[in-house]
């Protein structure tokens, strides 16, 4: 899962899917990066992580850090919340195999229609809910997907 900073849609997406894969038993490895790197080491923001824990998921654990070509290297698909980072993404990558892995998540709900997940660092509490409920039925289509 990767947005620009790691501190609210990627880490809710991280949290979210994390949490059905558990319930579900999949053991898939689930994690979240930026694409920029100056929260690294931050929690994620107070509001992800409030409404997070409204819907039983905690993601106090989980720390901002920026990607790398190892994450492309190493997991099988990278999510991207929006277009720009989509982009910086694809800047990692180095081959079709790799450039294959990166995908807009809404895509998953909506495919082909390249939505983006809007950024609710700058809006208030109703953005964060609204990200968490896109990427709430995002991650069950993943599941849905890739089972």
């Amino acid at each position: 899962m990767v947005c620009l900073g790691n501190i609210c849609r990627s880490p809710l997406a991280h949290g979210i899917l994390e949490h059905k894969v558990q319930q579900q038993q999949l053991g898939w490895e689930v994690d979240s990066c930026g694409t920029g790197g100056w929260h690294a080491g931050e929690k994620p923001d107070m509001r992800s992580r409030a409404i997070a824990q409204d819907n039983g998921i905690d993601i106090n654990a989980q720390r901002a850090r920026k990607i790398t070509a190892d994450d492309i290297a190493n997991f099988d698909l990278i999510f991207a919340m929006d277009a720009s980072n989509y982009q910086d993404i694809l800047h990692y990558c180095h081959t079709d195999e790799e450039r294959a892995k990166v995908k807009m998540i809404l895509n998953e709900v909506h495919p082909g229609m390249n939505g983006q997940v809007p950024d609710p660092y700058y809006g208030g509490p109703d953005g964060f809910k609204k990200v968490y409920d896109m990427l709430d039925e995002a991650c069950d289509k993943i599941i849905e997907h890739y089972r």
